[in-house]
């Protein structure tokens, strides 16, 4: 089960639409629209909106010393943070692919600059409640900026390292599932044991008392 779920969950996760966790940052209807959205430019820049949206319905929040609105802010700057993580999941799926994603990529790190600004704000200003929420505060903006640098590397260069480390994956669930599989079999026939069961060798036997040894002429002496 866990084999499967290293090789398959992040195929499932590359076709850009959340998975197991879809209803936990995207609604229905956003959903539907990444459905709907098969060009990697389209995903891109719906992904952007949805993080946006995120963002000022955060803003407006905060704007108003409203109790019991740090709950809903860390769960709207988790929301986000994952919104930016499904973001660079399209982006890479496009590249490994050689899909042309350079115009919702160009939106991406447009907006990502702001989102940035806006996130660094409450950092540099903190509301009297920041400590209820800080912690996906800081997660958001780190998200954020791992993104945008992402984003500034070559297409080709990214291409390869992503389809490398896909290959390494494949590989090393490969070599764990045959690892699996050999365990239980029995030895190849005429394999040798191993030295951990082999017996210690045994003494010959002798008719000499304790305390008895031949000398040179084979009479016994004793000590």
């Amino acid at each position: 089960m866990k084999i499967w779920l290293k090789v398959i969950v992040p195929a499932i996760l590359a076709t850009g639409i959340p998975a197991f966790a879809q209803k936990d940052f995207l609604t229905s209807d956003e959903v539907e629209k990444v459905r709907e959205a098969q060009e990697p430019n389209e995903r891109l820049k719906l992904y952007v909106l949805f993080a946006r949206q995120r963002l000022d319905q955060l803003q407006r929040l905060l704007a108003k010393d409203k109790k019991g609105r740090s709950l809903i802010a860390r769960e709207l700057l988790e929301d986000y943070t994952s919104i930016i993580d499904a973001l660079d999941t399209v982006s890479d799926d496009a590249l490994k692919r050689g899909a042309d994603n350079s115009l919702g990529a160009n939106a991406a790190r447009g907006a990502e600059h702001r989102f940035l600004t806006q996130l660094q704000a409450i950092k540099d200003r903190p509301p009297a409640d920041l400590d209820m929420y800080n912690t996906a505060l800081t997660e958001a903006l780190a998200a954020t900026s791992d993104s945008l640098d992402l984003s500034q590397e070559d297409p080709t260069s990214r291409a390869a390292k992503l389809n490398e480390g896909d290959k390494k994956q494949k590989e090393d669930a490969e070599k764990v599932i045959a690892a699996e599989d050999s365990k239980g079999q029995p030895p190849p026939v005429g394999a040798a044991k191993p030295a951990a069961d082999a017996k210690p060798a045994r003494k010959p036997p002798t008719l000499y008392r304790k305390g008895e040894t031949p000398d040179k002429e084979g009479d016994v002496t004793t000590k």
